[in-house]
């Protein structure tokens, strides 16, 4: 396969793989927010429950072409990705069929690198992306794997709870692994704390000791428990049009921006 490309989207796994954490939430709001802040944006929904998809109203039924046919090779990027409510934001779908891809994958000598080798082709270029965000499945399995091979770097939700950074230890080990045996450049873009209420002072005391043990690893942008959060999906919707002026809202706009300044040379916003 030629794997030369012209364009060079930043691809960034949102990965824990502990449930419950805001890692869809974080997936689609940080699309919509990079989209609204003039990015092109491709999501890639690599978690057989399919919330990513769903969350962004792409039915069932328009699910034809998913991420289980672009890790196969029999979908391009280009004719799987559909459009949503959202200017500039794309997404790959996912069906349940991916919950047997250990299984479809195994026989395969380069099961670890399908995702990389579908992102990293021609055909990518035709998408015209500035970023691709991979939203992983809540487990360390193959899917995970492949999703840190092909990515430039990991965002880890971190819920803001007791045993939270326990929990981090074996991702961690994971992302090790990856940079010493199959992608040296993976690093860990950072750590942003979800599900945050500064009235609690569980959460004040988890940011403290996430800050002192993992410095600048940890976003500056925390993302506030909100109801409006938690309603968005029901209708299909991020939040930033679900409800523009809520603290969520107004958070992951802040987040992306904190993405966008992070990177050594910015791209300029697209005219719209």
């Amino acid at each position: 396969m030629n794997l030369s490309r012209t364009t060079n989207p930043k691809i960034i796994s949102v990965a824990n793989q502990k449930g419950g954490v805001g890692k869809t939430t974080t997936t689609i709001n940080l699309g919509a927010a990079l989209a609204r802040s003039g990015r092109r944006v491709l999501l890639i929904d690599l978690d057989p429950q399919g919330n990513a998809s769903t969350g962004l109203g792409i039915e069932l039924a328009d699910r034809i072409e998913t991420t289980f046919e672009l890790l196969t090779g029999d979908a391009l990027p280009s004719d799987a990705a559909l459009p949503t409510s959202v200017e500039d934001l794309m997404i790959i779908p996912a069906t349940t069929d991916l919950s047997s891809a250990d299984i479809n994958l195994m026989s395969n000598e380069k099961r670890s690198y399908m995702l990389h080798d579908a992102l990293h082709q021609p055909d990518i270029d035709a998408l015209d992306l500035d970023y691709i965000l991979i939203d992983c499945p809540p487990s360390l399995n193959i899917l995970t794997v492949n999703a840190m091979i092909a990515s430039d770097a990991v965002v880890v939700p971190l819920q803001s709870e007791f045993f939270a950074l326990e929990g981090l230890s074996q991702l961690m080990l994971t992302i090790r692994d990856i940079r010493q045996t199959a992608n040296s450049a993976l690093r860990i873009e950072g750590i942003v704390l979800t599900m945050y209420d500064k009235r609690n002072n569980l959460c004040q005391q988890v940011e403290v000791d996430a800050r002192e043990n993992l410095g600048d690893l940890v976003f500056r942008t925390v993302i506030p428990r909100n109801v409006r959060l938690s309603e968005a999906p029901s209708y299909a919707l991020p939040i930033i049009d679900y409800d523009p002026n809520s603290k969520g809202s107004h958070a992951y706009l802040a987040f992306a921006e904190e993405i966008i300044s992070r990177e050594p040379n910015p791209k300029p916003r697209r005219a719209s």
